[in-house]
């Protein structure tokens, strides 16, 4: 973990711009806010809002066309691919609403990934632990096709925490979910992420879901309207 003042996000003047068939479209302008070690925060807003765009920018996806993004200490507008791809192996975890698993490797090889990518190959114990942890022990050498939804969506919540990341990153995690598979699902990604102290930063349109975390950043066309 990284020592150093409070904030484990910093986002100043953000903005992004893209070119489509009849010229520029803004999608997000002046966002600014800061995220603190630990906190949990949803990212709310219609769907067009600008929520997984956000996302993308402040996990190092996509860069911005204007404003700064510090991450971890990290200024994500300076670094290259290679640059944001090290800072995201080594602080960042993911959950996304396609689960993102892939499909020629089982529960167990497909939690082990972030471990791999980072070079390290004696991550088994940890992978068959946390896929304990999320209920799925029995299931260790399954395929994403033997796998119902919910259990494929564990598999990831698995995934995402082995590399122990400072930050976390859920877009509409349970959207693609039956609403009491999704609850369960949630249940567990707060649960782990309070035991490991985890920061969470949740996009989400679901109202009760950003009514669990602390704070709410909602937009509206592309702009911050409110922070609760």
């Amino acid at each position: 973990m990284d020592s150093g003042d409070r904030n484990i996000l910093n986002v100043s003047d953000l903005g992004k711009t893209v070119m489509v068939g009849d010229g520029p479209l803004t999608i997000l302008s002046g966002i600014d806010f800061a995220i603190k070690r630990g906190e949990s925060v949803a990212i709310v807003g219609v769907s067009g809002s600008g929520k997984s765009t956000l996302l993308s920018l402040l996990a190092g996806l996509d860069l911005p066309s204007s404003g700064t993004i510090s991450l971890c200490h990290h200024a994500l507008e300076r670094l290259d691919e290679d640059g944001r791809a090290r800072v995201r192996g080594e602080h960042v975890g993911f959950v996304f609403q396609s689960f993102q698993l892939l499909p020629h490797l089982t529960a167990l090889e497909n939690t082990l990934l972030p471990l791999e990518v980072l070079g390290h190959d004696n991550g088994e114990d940890k992978a068959r632990q946390l896929l304990a942890r999320v209920g799925l022990e029995g299931r260790t050498n399954h395929y994403p096709r033997q796998l119902s939804g919910g259990e494929q969506q564990r598999v990831a919540i698995a995934r995402a925490f082995i590399a122990e990341p400072d930050i976390l990153f859920a877009d509409e995690p349970t959207g693609n979910l039956d609403a009491a598979t999704g609850q369960r699902v949630i249940d567990l990604l707060f649960e782990i992420n309070q035991e490991r102290a985890t920061t969470l930063v949740l996009v989400t349109h679901d109202p009760m879901l950003a009514q669990r975390c602390q704070r709410r950043l909602e937009l509206q066309g592309g702009t911050l309207a409110g922070q609760h």
